[in-house]
């Protein structure tokens, strides 16, 4: 079981939306230290005065993750401030909607560098010092979209099945050290702005972002392999390795509309 009390926790993204809301609930559960990642300045500046009272143990860094070099350059300053990561969440993201058609090379380029390669290397960062002191928690906040296809959100759903991919590769690579565990988290939409605008599929409502932070908290704390919400996202596996494609594509399409969900996407301004 792993625990937050006394503990080193860094979160990508964490000063806004549900990377703010897990920092919080990590600090709540007594982490020693919340180093916070973000290249939003309006959203370390809110979030600065949101967790005011735990200043003491609140550490934020202007990160482009995006920016490789960034990454690595950041990492040595942490670790030289903090000596050691013991927890990482992995939750910054982008998204880009539309038809792929329609992508300019620079949109598709950002995002696979922030939601797969930003992940990467940030990890790649503090993997050997976990290795190196036998003890560790990688959390990897990927999307139910890493799990089906869904029009115009390709890119996306590139991005997040890579996420899924690599995590569970790394997992498998990491049994060696069994006190190093790897969490990947696969979540519907969430109400958090950035994908606003969206219909939820049938029987898949949005998430409630406070909610779903506190699942994530809980599921390191049990050392869960997976984490996927709503219900219909536990079942998605099961449902894709025993339908076959059309008859899953009607299901999914005709029936649930997940295929439809990004029809009145606007995403955050």
């Amino acid at each position: 079981m792993s625990t937050f009390k006394n503990k080193h926790i860094l979160i990508t993204g964490g000063a806004g939306g549900i990377g703010f809301l897990m920092g919080r609930e990590a600090l709540e559960c007594n982490a020693k230290k919340l180093i916070i990642w973000d290249i939003s300045e309006d959203n370390i500046s809110n979030c600065q005065n949101s967790l005011s009272d735990y200043s003491n143990r609140v550490f934020i860094y202007k990160v482009d993750i995006s920016n490789p070099d960034q990454v690595y350059q950041t990492a040595e300053q942490v670790l030289a401030d903090h000596h050691h990561i013991d927890i990482l969440i992995n939750n910054a993201g982008t998204v880009v909607g539309g038809d792929f058609s329609t992508h300019d090379r620079i949109d598709i380029e950002r995002l696979i560098r922030i939601n797969l390669l930003g992940t990467m290397h940030t990890t790649r960062t503090f993997i050997n010092s976990m290795i190196n002191r036998r003890k560790g928690h990688i959390v990897n906040i990927s999307s139910a979209a890493g799990r089906m296809a869904n029009p115009k959100m390709s890119v996306y759903a590139g991005s997040k099945w890579g996420v899924i991919g690599w995590s569970e590769s790394l997992r498998l690579e990491l049994e060696p050290h069994p006190n190093i565990n790897v969490t990947t988290v696969e979540p519907s939409y969430i109400n958090t702005g950035l994908f606003e605008g969206v219909s939820p599929p049938v029987l898949t409502p949005l998430l409630d972002a406070e909610k779903i932070a506190k699942k994530i908290i809980s599921a390191v704390q049990k050392d869960k392999i997976h984490l996927r919400e709503p219900f219909m996202v536990k079942i998605l596996p099961f449902l894709k390795g025993i339908l076959p494609t059309r008859f899953f594509d009607f299901l999914a399409g005709r029936l649930f509309q997940v295929y439809h969900s990004m029809d009145t996407f606007k995403g955050r301004t």
